[in-house]
């Protein structure tokens, strides 16, 4: 199941104080993330998006309970999180094109 994580911060000062545990809890479980990285807004970090790759809701909740960025108050001053599904890439050929005709029988 995938699910994209948004966190906006609160303050540089926290992402800056934060940053070098995150990075090390990242690291142990990178597997678990499909995609990561900063929000950027002129040139500054503003939030962090995540695109995990786990079982269910509650690991997902088990990974951000011990992230350095969401644990304990964390750095974010709003956090939304949404389930999703791959569409792009393609995982198997033609899955596009049999998706677009799903969506003509449908309508």
């Amino acid at each position: 199941m995938h699910f994209v994580v948004i966190g906006k911060d609160r303050s540089e000062e926290g992402r800056r104080a934060r940053r070098p545990a995150h990075l090390e809890y990242v690291a142990e479980r990178q597997r678990l993330i499909l995609y990561a990285g900063p929000l950027i807004e002129e040139g500054r970090m503003v939030g962090s998006l995540f695109v995990f790759d786990l079982p269910d809701r509650a690991a997902l909740d088990a990974y951000l309970a011990g992230d350095p960025y969401f644990a304990a108050g964390g750095i974010f001053e709003t956090v939304e999180i949404y389930e999703s599904r791959r569409m792009v890439p393609e995982a198997e050929t033609g899955f596009l094109l049999a998706e677009a005709e799903r969506a003509r029988s449908s309508a």
